[in-house]
C-alpha cells in the first residue's frame, strides 16, 4: 500500500519499493508537491521547514532520471556546509543502492588531490561545497566532466549567498550547460532565494510550504544577564547545574572560531566531556565531532553557526547560547537545534551590557519576553579561579600547537580580500570592526557601517599600495593612541587579574547601543543583582564601572 503512495506521484517501482524498505511510508508535503513536476523536467524552488523531506524531494527526481539514462556526471547538488553535503550523501547512497549510484563529496578539508582522482573517475552525482568545486575547476580538468550536467541542485540555497559564496556559486554555474534542469530548495523563501530564483531557474515549479520563522512549541526560552568577561564562569555553573540534566546534550554556540576552540578547550581541561565544530578544522574531526554527538557518547558541543542550519541533530536537550546572535533569525535556526519533532527542550542565552538591544529584538521577533534566570552568584563566585585557569591553559596549547597564529593569519587575509573586493580602502575603524572576532560577535552590526573611500582607485599599482599601507599604519597607530588615551574609561574593567580571567573587549558601538535599550526596559535597570550596593564582592564588581547600567537602580 506505501509502495502505491510514491509509484502515484510517477515514481519507478523499484524507487517506491527502496522508500519502503527505509521506512518511508507515505510522501511529505514537500515530497508530494516537488516530485511530480522534477519528474517532468521542470525546473523546481522548494521551501518548506527543516525535517520535512527535502532530501529526497530532489534526490528520487535525479536517482529516477539517472536510472534511464546513466553516465558521469550526471547531477551536480551544491551544499554551504560540509556536514550537510555528508547527510545528503548518506540518502543518494541508500535510496540509489538497488542501481550502484556512484556519488562523490568535494568538500573542504580533504586533500584536493584525493578528490581529483575521483571526480575524473566520472561519478553519478557529486555533492560539493561551492568553493571547494569553484577550486577544482580553476585548477583542474574537472571542468571537462561538467560538460553534460543534466540537474543541478542547491540546498539551503538561500544560504549559499548569505555567506558569501555568490562569486563561487556564479563560476560553478558559468561551466555547467545552460540546458539543464535546475532544483533549489531551502527552509525558508527569503529575498536571497528570489535573487538566486532569477539567476538560475527558467517559470519554476514554486513549492513554497515554509511555515513562517519561529521558535519550537515545547521550548523554553531563558537569558542570563551577565558581565562580558565573566561568560566562561557562568556557562561553566549552567553546565555543572540542574539546567543541563545528567544523560542530556547540549550545544553551545559561539560567534567565531577561535573562541570556539578555546571554549572546547577550556571545558575539556575542566573535565567537562566537549568537542569543538567549526569551519576551520579537518573535515575528520568535524565528523567524528557530530557522529559522537548523534550518538550520545559526547555530552557538549562547542560550535559556530555552521551547525545551526542543515544538519540532522534528532535530540538535543538544551541550547546554550555564548554570544547572542546579530541577526534574529539566527536565533531562531540555534533554537531550532532542540526541542524537535514535539521534544521538550531548552535555549538559555547568556546577555551582556552590550547586548540588550540585540536580546530585545528578538524578544520582539519571537513575539515573547524570554524568562529570566539568575544563577547564584556565592556559587558561580567559587567557580571563578578555576575557570580563569583552566582558560589561560587553553590559550597556551593553542598557542603552542600554532591554531591562535593560524587564525591570525587568516583573519589578516580576509581583511586585505576585503579591501581588495572593495575596490578601493575601507576606513580601519570599519574594517577592524567587521572582522571583530570578540566573544559578543559584533561583526553582524558593524558589516552594515563600513565606508568604501575612493573606490574607483585601482589597486594594482604597487605605488599605491604602498602609500595605502602606510596610511593603515598611521591608522593603527591613532587607534592605539586612542585606546591608551581612553584606558581609564568607566565601561572599561581595569587591572591585569581580569583581563586574565576572559576576553572582555567588546564594541564600543554594542556598549552604546546596550545603553540605550536597558533605558527602555526596566529588567536592565531596575534589577537588584546589578546595584553594587547589595552585590557580592567580587573581581568584576568594579567600582569604576558605576556609571553602567547594569550597575544602577
Amino acid at each position: 500500500m506505501s509502495s502505491d503512495c510514491w509509484t502515484s506521484l510517477g515514481l519507478a517501482s523499484w524507487l517506491a519499493g527502496t522508500c519502503t524498505e527505509l521506512g518511508l511510508s507515505r510522501p511529505t508535503p514537500i515530497q508530494r508537491e516537488c516530485i511530480g513536476p522534477a519528474l517532468a523536467g521542470r525546473d523546481v524552488l522548494g521551501s518548506a521547514e527543516t525535517g520535512s523531506g527535502k532530501t529526497a524531494a530532489f534526490a528520487l527526481p535525479v536517482l529516477q532520471a539517472l536510472s534511464d539514462d546513466p553516465y558521469g556526471v550526471f547531477a551536480v547538488v551544491l551544499s554551504p556546509a560540509r556536514e550537510l553535503a555528508m547527510q545528503i550523501y548518506d540518502q543518494f547512497v541508500a535510496l540509489g543502492a538497488r542501481i550502484g549510484v556512484r556519488v562523490a563529496v568535494v568538500v573542504g578539508g580533504v586533500d584536493m588531490m584525493h578528490q581529483a582522482l575521483e571526480l575524473a573517475e566520472r561519478p553519478h552525482i557529486v555533492i560539493a561545497t561551492p568553493g571547494r568545486l569553484a577550486d577544482h575547476l580553476r585548477s583542474s580538468g574537472t571542468a571537462v566532466t561538467m560538460r553534460k550536467t543534466r540537474f543541478l541542485v542547491i540546498d539551503e540555497a538561500d544560504r549559499l549567498l548569505e555567506l558569501g559564496y555568490a562569486d563561487d556559486l556564479s563560476f560553478v554555474l558559468s561551466h555547467l550547460p545552460s540546458r539543464r534542469q535546475t532544483l533549489l530548495f531551502s527552509a525558508t523563501m527569503s529575498g536571497a532565494l528570489h535573487k538566486l530564483q532569477a539567476l538560475a531557474l527558467t517559470k519554476p515549479h514554486v513549492a513554497d510550504l515554509a511555515a513562517e520563522e519561529r521558535v519550537p512549541s515545547g521550548l523554553a526560552q531563558k537569558y542570563v544577564f551577565v558581565p562580558a568577561n565573566v561568560r566562561d564562569v557562568y556557562l561553566v555553573y549552567l553546565i555543572n547545574s540542574e539546567v543541563v540534566e545528567k544523560g542530556s546534550t547540549a550545544i553551545v554556540f559561539t560567534s567565531s572560531c577561535r573562541s570556539c576552540e578555546v571554549l572546547a578547550t577550556t571545558l575539556r581541561a575542566l573535565g567537562i566531556d566537549a568537542a569543538p565544530l567549526h569551519s576551520q578544522q579537518p573535515q575528520a574531526r568535524r565528523l567524528a565531532a557530530i557522529g559522537k554527538f548523534k550518538q550520545g557518547s559526547l555530552r557538549l558541543l562547542v560550535a559556530t553557526d555552521v551547525a545551526a542550519r542543515g544538519i540532522d541533530i534528532p535530540a538535543c536537550g538544551v541550547v546554550l547560547n555564548h554570544n547572542v546572535p546579530a541577526m534574529p533569525k539566527d536565533y531562531i535556526h540555534r533554537c531550532g537545534r532542540t526541542a524537535r519533532a514535539g521534544r521538550a527542550g531548552v535555549a538559555v542565552t547568556f546577555a551582556t551590557q552590550y547586548d540588550v538591544e540585540r536580546l530585545l529584538a528578538i524578544e520582539q521577533h519571537v513575539g515573547a519576553k524570554l524568562e529570566t534566570l539568575e544563577p547564584d552568584e556565592e556559587s558561580v563566585l567559587k567557580l571563578l579561579q578555576k575557570v580563569a585557569t583552566a582558560r589561560r591553559a587553553a590559550i597556551m596549547t593553542l598557542d603552542e600547537n600554532g591554531f591562535l597564529e593560524r587564525e591570525k593569519e587568516r583573519r589578516q587575509k580576509r581583511k586585505m580580500e576585503r579591501l581588495e573586493s572593495a575596490g578601493g580602502l575601507i576606513e580601519e575603524d570599519g574594517l577592524d570592526e567587521l572582522l571583530c572576532e570578540d566573544e559578543g560577535g559584533a561583526a553582524g552590526e558593524a558589516a552594515s557601517s563600513l565606508a568604501v573611500v575612493d573606490a574607483s582607485a585601482p589597486l594594482a599599482s604597487a605605488k599605491e599600495k604602498r602609500g595605502k599601507k602606510e596610511k593603515r599604519r598611521q591608522s593603527e597607530e591613532k587607534k592605539e593612541k586612542r585606546k591608551r588615551e581612553e584606558g581609564g574609561r568607566s565601561q572599561r574593567v581595569d587591572g591585569k587579574a581580569a583581563k586574565r580571567v576572559a576576553d572582555g573587549h567588546g564594541c564600543s558601538s554594542g556598549a552604546a547601543a546596550g545603553g540605550t535599550a536597558a533605558a527602555q526596559d526596566d529588567r536592565f535597570t531596575t534589577s537588584a543583582r546589578f546595584n553594587t550596593a547589595s552585590a557580592p564582592t567580587a573581581p568584576w564588581r568594579s567600582t569604576k564601572g558605576s556609571s553602567d547600567p547594569r550597575f544602577q537602580l
